[in-house]
């Protein structure tokens, strides 16, 4: 029974580590170290492991480790039928060149909303945004969609997580879900991030089920207030036909 504690022990380390690759492509010994709260002796033991699988990769000039191809691998074997991701991408595309900002595509992961697609501006100065981020259902245009039109149960357990941000009322927050919700669309100015702005709808699947959330953001001195409600009736229009995609 121990060893297979260990065992297993092992694998939640070593998935652990894999997952600090969603946030930067390359990471140094000490930096995984340091992110997965493990000694450095212990993370070169498993590194050495997923070098051996081809799971990452080591530079030996920088000595840093970015993933291998064993991932690609494992991705060209995921299913892709009836993914959002793919099935919504030309009416995003068509969608950021109307509005000709960045349009994102979001899905909650249990209290954290995920961008599984983005189409990114062309514009010089725009908003990056990188599929497989993770950001909390506190703030945001995306997260407050996520949450306004989910089931009450969605939003008792997400608002009642220990890690909700004492900064952001409770109270006043379902207020806004209330107005999100009359209104058919949600807005954030500078709540995440300075300099940045977001306008966001949800999308339906053909059984009236909450898909996703359909977002465009930019420079908040592009998207000002008065901008994004101008934009809204497009986004919501391009949210329903996107739907009516979506078993």
């Amino acid at each position: 029974m121990e060893e297979e504690k260990r065992t297993v022990r092992a694998v939640e380390r070593a998935l652990d580590i894999l997952i600090c690759f969603t946030s930067k492509s390359e990471w140094g010994l000490s930096e995984i170290a340091s992110e997965v709260g493990l000694h450095k002796s212990t993370v070169f033991r498993l590194m050495a492991t997923l070098e051996d699988r081809g799971f990452v990769i080591r530079d030996e000039a920088t000595e840093k480790y970015r993933l291998g191809l064993r991932i690609l691998e494992l991705s060209s074997n995921l299913s892709r039928e009836g993914d959002p991701s793919v099935v919504l991408l030309p009416g995003m595309e068509r969608l950021r060149d109307e509005i000709g900002e960045t349009v994102s595509l979001y899905v909650r992961d249990g209290n954290e909303r995920v961008r599984i697609q983005a189409v990114q501006s062309a514009q010089a100065i725009r908003r990056v945004a990188p599929v497989g981020a993770r950001m909390p259902l506190s703030v945001g245009a995306s997260s407050k969609v996520l949450l306004a039109f989910a089931e009450e149960p969605v939003r008792k357990e997400a608002m009642a997580d220990p890690a909700w941000p004492a900064s952001v009322d409770r109270a006043a927050y379902v207020r806004q879900l209330d107005e999100i919700r009359a209104a058919g669309y949600a807005t954030s100015f500078e709540e995440r991030e300075p300099g940045a702005a977001a306008v966001s709808a949800p999308i339906f699947n053909r059984a009236g089920k909450l898909a996703a959330a359909l977002a465009v953001s930019g420079p908040s001195n592009r998207l000002t207030p008065d901008v994004m409600h101008r934009h809204a009736p497009a986004i919501m229009e391009a949210a329903q036909r996107m739907g009516k995609l979506l078993g």
